[in-house]
């Protein structure tokens, strides 16, 4: 191991792989002929043909597989997970995503044999314990949100909005008006705009004022009898917390329009305030950032999506209910249901790590994380404005959204900056994200990481702002210790390739 250092960087910096090269990192092709992983036994039932089983589906050329022994096949796949970068590592600063640690007892009452191997199609009579578990998590979201209702069907987040306004659609189309478009803000999260576009409506862009909020005016001239939504993103991508948000329900209410809120950033909400309090008629969760399930490609994800009583009639069905005996069952019977919006209940799994990490918290806990949260975040933004260009003065909340203003002038971006990130053993932030801030650092700390690892991020950041200034070709050409140096982006985006291709192949 060697250590990425510098006489003037004050923390301790991390430990990282040294450098091999980019051939060395892609080399891959190992196959050779007659190299095989396995010895399978004598076949001992009669020999069928194939295409006598698939028919047409029987395939004649086998294609070409790589050939290769079983030891290879496990130092390969040993060696790219030593490559990756993991939570159990170190921070992720990444912004909107909240890559929150995930607490082990959650891993370990999900596989609970009774839980873990549960199966869907089991009669509701042997199911009453996991259909315990979504009631329970279903009842505690709930309150949480300061909702009437809600639904853990949908996949993730961006597949939450979608349910939520198809419920939005349906509740208008009930009234004899499904309405033509959705207002929604340039800092709402990019798929705002994608689902309210899927859904089938025009999408209508709001400028945010000088502040980075809605523009409370401006929204009033736009939202008429043909407004379904407005899809607010709150606290909004710049992590600020929307503080005109009763006024912006009231006139949406008033031209009979709906408040969607994006719920992504319910991490510095928790227990503090509740949405369905301040105005919000539908919302979306992701249990995998607000309530500590696994992330990206630890997944899967799981995006519930509460409402109010008006949009209870079309949530997704199945339902959890209990009949006159107190049983519980899944009720199908919805005759203004939206549909199934997913196979069979939603990502059971993900209920149950959620459902443990609300418990262990507690009301008291889960405050506790959401303050430790935008503290952690304003920690940051005070120890690093003085470098790093702050576009928008107002308070931040979960996250702290700069610019690569001051470092441009010797052109460095943001994009070159999280790469340096990389050398100092931290994974890089969000970059270039939300649009509103042109060449954003868009950092959240989350309330997992410690006073100790905060310094040492803030040292490496402030260690940056100064090679930028004095030596920025040291930046321009990072990551320097990686196993693979910096790519060209253009080409991995426009010919990436995706899949594993026999060298001989034509």
């Amino acid at each position: 191991m060697s250590t990425v250092t510098d006489s003037k960087f004050t923390g301790t910096p991390r430990k990282v792989t040294p450098h091999i090269t980019q051939n060395e990192a892609l080399s891959f092709e190992k196959s050779s002929p007659g190299k095989k992983a396995y010895k399978l036994p004598p076949l001992d039932v009669p020999e069928v043909d194939p295409a006598a089983l698939l028919g047409e589906a029987a395939r004649e050329d086998l294609g070409t597989l790589p050939e290769l022994s079983e030891i290879e096949i496990i130092r390969h796949f040993t060696r790219l997970s030593t490559w990756n970068y993991a939570i159990d590592l170190g921070m992720y600063p990444l912004g909107s995503c909240t890559m929150k640690y995930n607490p082990r007892v959650n891993e370990f009452v999900s596989r609970i044999e009774g839980i873990a191997e549960a199966h869907p199609y089991q009669p509701e009579s042997l199911s009453q314990g996991a259909l315990q578990v979504m009631e329970t998590l279903q009842n505690c979201l709930i309150e949480i949100t300061g909702m009437d209702a809600i639904t853990l069907q949908p996949a993730a987040g961006a597949h939450g909005e979608f349910t939520g306004m198809l419920l939005i659609r349906a509740w208008h189309e009930s009234k004899g008006n499904a309405r033509k478009h959705v207002i929604v803000p340039d800092s709402a999260h990019g798929t705002n705009p994608a689902t309210a576009a899927v859904c089938g409506y025009e999408v209508i862009n709001l400028k945010s004022n000088a502040d980075g909020g809605i523009d409370v005016e401006a929204l009033a001239q736009l939202v008429n009898e043909d407004t379904a939504a407005l899809m607010l993103t709150n606290p909004s991508t710049i992590g600020v917390f929307e503080n005109q948000v009763h006024k912006i329900a009231d006139i949406l209410h008033a031209r009979g329009a709906l408040l969607y809120m994006d719920g992504a950033n319910m991490n510095a909400l928790v227990g503090k305030t509740r949405p369905g309090d301040f105005g919000a008629d539908v919302m979306h969760l992701n249990l995998h950032k607000t309530f500590s399930t696994p992330h990206g490609g630890g997944g899967p994800g799981s995006g519930p999506v509460a409402c109010k009583k008006i949009l209870e009639p079309f949530l997704p069905t199945p339902v959890v209910a209990r009949n006159a005996e107190c049983q519980l069952y899944l009720e199908f019977n919805r005759p203004h249901s939206v549909g199934r919006v997913r196979m069979f209940y939603g990502n059971y799994g993900m209920f149950v790590r959620a459902l443990a990490y609300i418990l262990a918290n507690g009301p008291d806990g889960l405050r506790q994380t959401t303050e430790d949260a935008v503290l952690n975040a304003n920690y940051l933004r005070a120890k690093l404005e003085d470098l790093y260009d702050l576009p928008y003065k107002t308070p931040s909340m979960h996250e702290v959204v700069f610019s690569d203003k001051r470092q441009t002038k010797n052109g460095v971006k943001t994009g070159d900056l999280a790469k340096r990130l990389i050398d100092y053993g931290f994974h890089p932030y969000t970059t270039s994200f939300p649009l509103i801030v042109p060449g954003a650092l868009m950092i959240e700390p989350t309330e997992s990481e410690s006073r100790e690892e905060l310094d040492l991020f803030i040292d490496t950041m402030r260690q940056i702002a100064r090679e930028a200034d004095e030596n920025p070709e040291l930046i321009l050409n990072a990551p320097h210790s990686t196993r693979i140096s910096r790519l060209d982006e253009t080409t991995a985006a426009r010919k990436p390739i995706l899949r594993w291709k026999s060298p001989t192949a034509e």
